[in-house]
């Protein structure tokens, strides 16, 4: 059975991916160490933008979840008087 990939930390994505933008911008080097880089920011980038679309997602689910439930007003007794 595969192994599943295990999640990417969205915070420690984006701090590498920083990294690399500090290092192209102010680091003179060779083509093929930028040509690594970028396409190493790239690879972050789609792993960055994965983590919040699965972000976005689970907040629609659970908002819509939340809406269901509010939909539904406990019963009130009706007083005597």
């Amino acid at each position: 059975m595969p192994k599943k990939k295990s999640p990417v930390n969205f915070e420690q994505s984006l701090a590498k991916l920083q990294k690399i933008v500090d290092q192209m911008e102010n680091e003179e080097q060779s083509l093929e160490q930028s040509l690594k880089q970028f396409e190493e920011g790239i690879a972050l980038t789609t792993q960055c933008q994965q983590a919040l679309e699965e972000a976005k997602q689970k907040v629609a689910i659970l908002t819509q979840a939340s809406e269901k439930l509010e939909a539904f007003e406990p019963l009130e007794e009706e007083d005597g008087e």
